[in-house]
Parts: C-alpha cells; structure tokens; sequence
C-alpha cells in the first residue's frame, strides 16, 4: 500500500483463514520501505506536472520493482498465494480514477498472482470507488460496540461498526477532510522539511483563530460533500492565504486543531474510535482528536494491528474476497447503484 500522502511503501504479510465474509485475517509482520526518488516523480504525476508517456512507463515500472523488493524481504522463504496492490493514486475525480501500477512486472518478478485496480469496478458502475476498507475494518475489528476506525492518511478516512450481530448494511464509511496532505505541505512550505516530525512544530505553537475558522470552513465543506477525496481537495489555497502572515509553528497548530476537531466532529457517539494511518505519529493531531472527541481514543495496535500496516493488511482482506467474488465495495459507503461489483483485475505469472 502506498497513500495519498505518497511517502513510503508499506507491505503487511497477513494469514487468511476461512471464506468470503467469514474470513479470519491476522496480521503476521510488515515492512516499510522509503519511496527514494520515485517519492518526487509519484508527486510530480499526481499534481498533473507535464510528462512525457516514457517517463510514465520508466515509473511505472520501477515502482513495480520496488514492490517486488519489499515483498521478497517481508515474505522471504514463506510461500504466498496472492498479492493484492493498490497502486498509487494519481488521479480521483470520479467517474476518473488512476491507480498507478504495474502488475504484469510484478507478478512476473514473484511468480505469484498479482490483483491490483480496487476502484475502478466500483466507479465504472456509478460508484466513488472510496472508502474501500470498511468490509476489511469490519473483519479486522468488529466488537460487542460500535467503534470508528478513523484513517489519518493524505486523507482522513472513517469506517463506522456497528456492533457484532449487526447486518453489514449497517456499515457505514465516508472521506472526511484533508489531513497529511494538509499538514506535510504545511511543513515543506514552513519548516523546510518533509513532515512536522512528532508534530514538535505543531506542539510549541499557539492556534491562530482567524487562520482555524478559515481552514474549518473548508475542511467542514469536504467532510459534509458525502463524495470521495481526491484531486484538487488538498487545501494548498490555505496554507498560501496563511503561510507569512501567521508563525510556522503556530500555522503547524492551527492545522492540526482545526484537522482533529474536524474529525472528531464526525465520530460522535461512538463506543471507541481507533486510529490508524501515518498522522497516528504527528503527537498534536492525535492531542486535539483525543480532546475534541467525546469517545476514548485508541490506536488500532491495542486491537491487534499496527496503524501503519492497516491499510496494507487490509489490502490482503480485500484481495481474498476479490478472489472469492464477494463485492468489496458497500452501495451505503461508496453511493454505487444497486449492487455493488466485483472488483480488481488479476495477472498470473
């Protein structure tokens, strides 16, 4: 899995036991690996720079390589019997959507079958092809409660569960506002670096009211759109409107206030939330999340699955039932008409 926020590549090796939704998914181990070059040229594409179609295949292809590396180093002498990719998104304005990825490189360089493009079954009949994780975080962490697995990703992304002995309709999944995108643009332009590391910026600065009710209007009109995320929603028009005339660390705090209050603002009356994803590591975000929340507030690690491999996990989960021709997609979650399609495309070696 590699996110919007297109900072590493995360590749989780999980054990599936059992069939279609009565599935038993454990998580063993994962590996991270830093994107390196291909992080400026994955950025490049995605932000619609000019480039010719060699320069996209060359990417293309060595982003298949890396994934090839990483898989070998995490699996190393385990027999797998599928990989399911995301791929990288590039572009998300449905009814258009471009996971990047080559899967005929991969497949060929493990010997192993290969599903990869989620989304793009579930746009082509009508969908917003996102959030496609919430079957995955109901099989990972269904409860006696209802809990919200809160994605703090490029985007925030939140799966409500109801509790155990619910039917799945009553899943429910939704984007919910920019978040890394905001906050480590935020930090290239104002600290001069790639992420607010720990959210330390962040932690020494004060909110600025002005800049957060600015950044809450826009934030709260993403979070009440019911569509998915993607190109275009990254709030960099803020960060310009703000970036000289307010301090760098008390822009980085105003950030993550009005991103967690945002949030915390849509998982309201829940039993637990759980957070995942890389913001999970910015100490700020989380702060103003726990503070604005009126649940207790948890990493999906106490569940038994690190955040940052969740969305790597999940991929597995959804890969099986890919193969077992169970649907992925939810018609509440995703708006897709009737019923929703059986998703990705396969390549064996």
């Amino acid at each position: 899995m590699t996110g919007t926020s297109i900072d590493a590549l995360d590749v989780a090796l999980v054990r599936l036991c059992g069939r279609g939704l009565d599935l038993t998914p454990r998580f063993v181990r994962g590996v991270s690996r830093a994107l390196g070059r291909l992080a400026d040229d994955l950025r490049a594409i995605a932000e619609q720079r000019p480039m010719t179609s060699g320069e996209i295949a060359r990417i293309t292809r060595d982003f298949a390589l890396l994934h090839a590396e990483a898989v070998r180093s995490l699996v190393q002498d385990e027999r797998i019997d599928f990989v399911c990719v995301h791929g990288q998104t590039v572009f998300h304005q449905p009814p258009l959507t471009w996971q990047l990825f080559s899967a005929p490189t991969l497949a060929m360089e493990l010997g192993t079958p290969v599903v990869t493009d989620l989304r793009s079954a579930d746009v082509a009949r009508g969908g917003q092809g996102a959030p496609i994780t919430p079957l995955a975080d109901w099989l990972f962490f269904r409860s006696s409660g209802s809990t919200a697995v809160v994605n703090l990703g490029g985007f925030c992304n939140i799966t409500l569960l109801p509790a155990v002995g619910s039917p799945i309709t009553d899943i429910d999944g939704f984007d919910v506002c920019a978040c890394n995108h905001v906050l480590d643009e935020l930090a290239r332009v104002v600290l001069r670096a790639p992420f607010d590391d720990g959210g330390r910026a962040a932690l020494g600065g004060r909110v600025h009211p002005a800049a957060l009710d600015d950044l809450v209007r826009a934030l709260r009109g993403q979070s009440s759109s019911r569509r998915s995320l993607g190109t275009g929603d990254e709030t960099a028009d803020w960060i310009r409107r703000w970036q000289t005339a307010v301090s760098a660390p008390d822009l980085c705090a105003t950030a993550c206030q009005g991103v967690g209050a945002t949030i915390a603002r849509r998982v309201d009356g829940v039993q637990r939330v759980l957070l995942a994803g890389g913001g999970v590591n910015n100490a700020a975000l989380v702060r103003a999340i726990r503070l604005s929340s009126s649940a207790p507030v948890a990493a999906t690690d106490d569940a038994g699955l690190p955040g940052s491999f969740r969305e790597a996990a999940e991929m597995a989960v959804l890969g099986a039932l890919c193969a077992d021709r169970v649907p992925i997609t939810l018609p509440r979650v995703t708006h897709v008409p009737d019923f929703a399609p059986i998703a990705g495309v396969w390549c064996t070696p």
